[in-house]
């Protein structure tokens, strides 16, 4: 038996493939960069992106991946976050609030470990979930 985690094979640094986007809201970045990694939190998941305006953004959060909604700091945004990993190939973190879940980030890893594909689910007032999809190729280190 290993000790092996369950999200074990998400863990490290993901680059962004700007041609495979499909955005439903917004428009796609042009690069972008995942890293996922283990914390004292749990995970922490660090994405820096070029807007199509050239505009660079980051964003980072943690979270205990177990299933379990704790309190977030996310304003009127958010109110409490959930990560879980359904399967050794999918890995999940939900945003919530006041009870009622507002999006999904669902991580797909491939067969090959060296994609990632993010499904991004917004999920809006008017009752449509525009849903963004992306790929990520495992960087490797020199």
């Amino acid at each position: 038996m290993t000790d092996q985690k369950l999200y074990g094979d998400f863990l490290g640094i993901w680059e962004l493939e700007p041609e495979t986007c499909e955005y439903e809201q917004s428009e796609p970045p042009q690069q972008g960069h995942y890293i996922i990694s283990e914390c004292a939190e749990g995970l922490l998941f660090q994405m820096t992106w070029t807007d199509s305006a050239g505009e660079e953004h980051n964003y980072s959060f943690t979270g205990v991946p177990d299933g379990t909604a704790r309190p977030f700091a996310g304003g009127e945004l958010a109110d409490a976050l959930a990560v879980s990993v359904p399967s050794d190939s999918e890995l999940t973190s939900s945003a919530y609030y006041k009870g009622n879940e507002l999006m999904r980030a669902t991580r797909l890893l491939h067969a090959d470990g060296m994609h990632m594909d993010v499904l991004q689910t917004v999920h809006l007032p008017d009752g449509t979930k525009p849903t963004n999809k992306a790929r990520y190729r495992r960087k490797l280190h020199s």
